[in-house]
């Protein structure tokens, strides 16, 4: 009897690990209470001769809309996540980024470069195809 209950347990942990991309999350940024510590570092102005970039990056299975965003050294960029489909999140390791749906950070990008970002959320089969770049020249 044990084993059985053991072995359902084990099923059902499996089916909620295996449905995260499955389920569809529209959760409004007002219903979140607010993007993480290290996704919040902000400036509400932008630096010296910069501008202030707002980007929203769309996650589809097994995607984002936008693999490739530009900006120059002053910038300051507001990106926000949209889950259209499944549920992602988006990290800029470098920039100690990590957001949800519907949560935006804000980031002075002093440092010329290019940052990588990626699903956060393990998703499914295609996860590892989530990627793109920041390029701030």
């Amino acid at each position: 009897m044990k084993s059985t209950v053991f072995i359902a347990l084990v099923a059902l942990a499996s089916v909620l690990a295996l449905s995260a991309c499955g389920s569809n999350n529209n959760d409004s940024a007002s219903s979140s209470p607010s993007a993480s510590a290290s996704a919040s570092a902000s400036a509400s102005a932008p630096a010296a001769g910069g501008e202030t970039k707002e980007i929203t990056v769309t996650a589809t299975n097994f995607q984002f809309d936008t693999q490739e965003i530009k900006a120059k050294v002053g910038d300051t960029l507001k990106i926000t996540l949209k889950n259209e489909s499944g549920v992602h999140g988006l990290e800029i390791k470098d920039l100690n980024v990590n957001i949800k749906n519907g949560e935006t950070a804000t980031v002075v990008l002093d440092k010329a470069g290019t940052y990588d970002f990626n699903c956060s959320i393990m998703c499914g089969t295609g996860h590892d195809n989530m990627t793109g770049q920041l390029i701030v020249e």
